[in-house]
């Protein structure tokens, strides 16, 4: 690496809008974030379970074919 051409690398605190914080390293002191993984859906697993139904469901449930004939 060149020297005098890089950023300093700082520890640098993240705050996220729930009030969590964490420590890390980056160019800035500080950094504010909206969503972190304390208050994400998908890493607390409070998104929606969104039951997909696949093509062959759909065709089926349109034409009014049962499992059972």
């Amino acid at each position: 690496m060149k020297a005098g051409i890089h950023p300093e690398v700082k520890d640098a605190v993240v705050k996220c809008a729930c009030g969590a914080t964490f420590n890390t390293k980056s160019v800035k002191e500080e950094i504010h974030v909206e969503v972190c993984s304390e208050c994400h859906p998908f890493y607390t697993g409070a998104q929606g379970k969104a039951k997909k139904t696949g093509n062959i469901e759909k065709f089926n449930k349109k034409y009014g074919f049962n499992k059972e004939q």
